[in-house]
């Protein structure tokens, strides 16, 4: 009942007037800038008053940028990353792309937005790049502490068995995942092995106590119902960034319905946030935990 009143009073929010302020939402592992489309998240924005602009891709030649709407209305853009790359390689990118964006829109706060490892992505890119006017990150159900299920793929994958051992294996492997999840999952080994969870030695464990920039912080998290799990791909508290020990208080948390995949839900939500400025958040929006 209290995590309804609080997703009500979310949903009240967000029928104030729409910020100018520009967002940018990054995608997670095997997603790309149609993720956000495709899911219904940039139907509800664009109901709230938000403007989908266009998306920014990669090339040789550097980020190119491919143009949409022009309408008035607050600025949303999404991004294309290699989702199969080591994280620091998506976050040269995501830094790339930033820059870009800060040129077009100079003094503009900008909001990021990352689901899934591209929550992991945005928080590399704000310790290794400190991009101008990023004034705001939110995380959808990202694995901040990692996730077991990265082990699962890396150990799917794993060759290191004595002959003829690894050719039964592979075998077996292959047959129950089918060939081309197979063949993903090995080409994703560089982003798996950062993902998993967080440890002495691992790129997580260095990454959460790194120094975060001063900004406003806020997790939504996959909840629970009874005998049902609310994420089976990231555990609840690892999307807790108030668990980040570079974050820790900073951070405010949302409890949201369960699943991992972007849902229209998660619009709804993103335009209450979006419309306050990240300082008015604090004390215009439920606290959580």
């Amino acid at each position: 009942m209290i995590k309804a009143v609080r997703l009500l009073f979310l949903g009240l929010l967000a029928s104030l007037p729409v910020r100018a302020d520009v967002t940018v939402l990054v995608h997670g592992y095997l997603g790309s800038d149609r993720s956000w489309v495709d899911s219904g998240v940039i139907a509800v924005l664009q109901d709230h008053g938000h403007v989908l602009r266009g998306t920014w891709h990669p090339s040789p030649q550097g980020p190119v940028f491919l143009p949409l709407d022009k309408g008035p209305g607050g600025t949303l853009y999404t991004v294309l990353l290699p989702s199969i790359a080591p994280i620091v390689v998506q976050a040269n990118w995501l830094a790339a792309y930033l820059q870009e964006i800060h040129r077009r829109h100079p003094g503009e706060p900008i909001t990021l937005v990352g689901h899934s490892a591209g929550g992991v992505v945005a928080r590399m890119t704000l310790v290794r790049h400190r991009p101008a006017s990023v004034h705001r990150l939110i995380t959808i159900a990202a694995p901040h502490l990692g996730t077991w299920r990265a082990l699962q793929a890396l150990d799917a994958v794993n060759d290191d068995w004595p002959p003829p051992l690894h050719q039964v294996r592979r075998w077996e492997v292959q047959r129950r995942l089918g060939e081309p999840l197979y063949h993903t999952l090995r080409a994703s080994r560089g982003v798996l092995q950062d993902l998993v969870p967080a440890r002495p030695g691992t790129l997580l464990y260095w990454l959460n106590q790194q120094p975060h920039p001063d900004i406003d912080y806020i997790a939504l998290i996959r909840g629970g119902i009874p005998h049902l799990p609310s994420d089976r791909l990231v555990p609840p508290f690892s999307q807790d960034m108030r668990q980040v020990p570079a974050i820790g208080s900073r951070a405010r948390t949302y409890t949201t319905p369960p699943g991992h995949l972007l849902r229209p839900h998660d619009g709804r939500i993103l335009a209450a946030l979006l419309a306050s400025s990240p300082r008015e958040t604090h004390s215009r929006t439920p606290r959580q935990g």
